[in-house]
């Protein structure tokens, strides 16, 4: 069925009304405190030993928790994220194909955790408003930056994405309908080329889980519509 009608808008959306912001940005971000470290469950060595010849111990290494934790589920830290951090220069990587291939389903790791979020708001149902707003409003923003593309998609290159870090601000509880806390930054840019033609993209706003940027608002926090919105592009 076609797609709604998608806006470019060429003027950065105040930061004013940001339940909508409600990340900082996909939501929209005093001095930070310091946050405490979680412990991590050690897994239960399962079998009862045999009486046969001894066996010798692995030297395979153990499976990092980091793998298998959501980061979400562990506390926020102070940590200012980086822009050239290899975990965002990966996100945003998945963040450009998928506007090239038109699958949001493939930005959906450099996007604000779920389980972060439930931490951070202090909303009514924080999960149906990730849910229904954040992530409908972010597919629907790969949408309209995969249509703004338009017949060069097949010829765009990705050449890098910009995060303006020296903007990032700690956003305390009690603003933004917090009850926690983040970094949080408008302005990034997700540069790239077509036929040699220099061109990019605006992310609205990125906030911070444990010292990692995050996309919060893709296009603008607040909009009139339910439609996908390429935000700030510089043709």
């Amino acid at each position: 069925m076609p797609r709604k009608a998608h806006m470019c808008l060429a003027a950065a959306v105040t930061a004013a009304t940001l339940l909508a912001a409600g990340c900082g940005g996909n939501g929209a971000v005093a001095s930070p405190g310091a946050a405490g470290a979680a412990a991590t469950p050690l897994a239960k060595a399962a079998g009862a030993a045999t009486a046969a010849s001894p066996v010798s111990p692995s030297t395979s290494p153990a499976p990092s928790a980091s793998a298998t934790v959501d980061p979400g589920t562990l506390p926020q830290t102070n940590e200012l994220p980086s822009g050239q951090d290899a975990q965002f220069q990966a996100g945003a990587q998945q963040l450009w194909q998928a506007i090239v291939q038109d699958k949001p389903e493939l930005a959906r790791p450099f996007f604000f955790p779920l389980s972060a979020y439930m931490q951070v708001k202090a909303i009514w149902n924080p999960a149906e408003d990730y849910k229904d707003r954040l992530i409908a409003w972010y597919d629907l923003d790969i949408q309209a930056a995969h249509d703004h593309l338009g017949a060069g998609v097949a010829n765009a290159k990705f050449t890098g994405v910009d995060v303006p870090e020296s903007n990032a601000e700690w956003i305390v509880p009690g603003v933004e309908y917090n009850k926690g806390s983040y970094y949080r930054v408008y302005g990034t840019r997700l540069n790239y080329q077509v036929n040699g033609h220099n061109a990019s993209i605006g992310v609205f706003s990125l906030i911070s889980w444990r010292g990692e940027w995050y996309v919060v608002h893709l296009g603008p926090s607040t909009r009139s519509a339910t439609e996908g919105i390429v935000y700030d592009a510089w043709d």
